[in-house]
């Protein structure tokens, strides 16, 4: 694995977990696991990601109700991408590339190539932009979250324009085309595709909320299962 690429999994609202090439991670409902699932219908050893010749690689421990990967079932060791979905007894894990320092094309990701927290040239702020594509809305703003960041977040997506702004890592106003405050917040959690770019030190037009990241996403889930939308994360 270059030195210059992280990766991470996800699953909301719990902080990411920070992959490393020489540990394997094993998933499950024990509290022994690196990734401690709370869903009933995950095994106490459900799953384990490793690196191994040059990827991370998802493998079923013999769980009760199996391991799929972005709805299919996972029959044998794969091989994971960035955006995979990982389906483990009702939770999804996300694994992502969250990091990926680039010496001579910070502000040029390029198609399809997300990059977050990358090394800024001199006298130049750091960049995160990239595509919801391949990491999803909640872990974008959990990085945030994580580092007390203060900027606005804006999101081009085929719904039209939407903002985000936060002050150390708290969400303080949120824009879209159909709402403002905790909902447009909410609404933009949702969001499953689009295009993002965080631009530090953005004043907000205005304060229409004071909310962590933790409670936008647990009240976005909340949403989405009464009203039966699958999230797409």
């Amino acid at each position: 694995m270059g030195r210059e690429n992280r990766y991470m999994l996800f699953v909301p609202p719990s902080p990411p977990l920070r992959l490393d090439s020489d540990r394997e991670v094993v998933i499950g409902r024990s509290r022994s696991c690196e990734l401690t699932l709370q869903v009933g219908q995950a095994s106490r050893r459900h799953a384990a990601v490793r690196f191994e010749d040059g990827h991370f690689r998802v493998r079923d421990l013999g769980s009760t109700n199996g391991t799929f990967v972005n709805e299919e079932p996972l029959e044998a060791e794969r091989v994971l991408h960035p955006g995979d979905r990982i389906e483990l007894g009702g939770a999804v894990v996300t694994f992502c590339q969250v990091g990926e320092v680039l010496e001579d094309a910070m502000n040029d990701p390029g198609d399809g190539q997300t990059i977050l927290m990358a090394r800024p040239r001199s006298g130049e702020r750091e960049a995160l932009r990239g595509s919801f594509e391949e990491i999803p809305s909640f872990a974008v703003l959990q990085i945030l979250e994580m580092g007390s960041h203060t900027g606005l977040l804006s999101v081009e997506s085929s719904d039209g324009a939407s903002s985000m702004w936060l002050e150390n890592g708290r969400l303080i106003h949120a824009e879209t085309q159909k709402a403002e405050g905790f909902d447009a917040a909410t609404e933009i959690v949702g969001n499953t595709s689009g295009r993002f770019l965080f631009e530090p030190d953005a004043e907000p037009p205005s304060r229409s909320i004071d909310a962590s990241v933790t409670a936008v996403i647990l009240e976005a889930s909340r949403l989405m299962d009464e009203s039966g939308t699958e999230p797409g994360w």
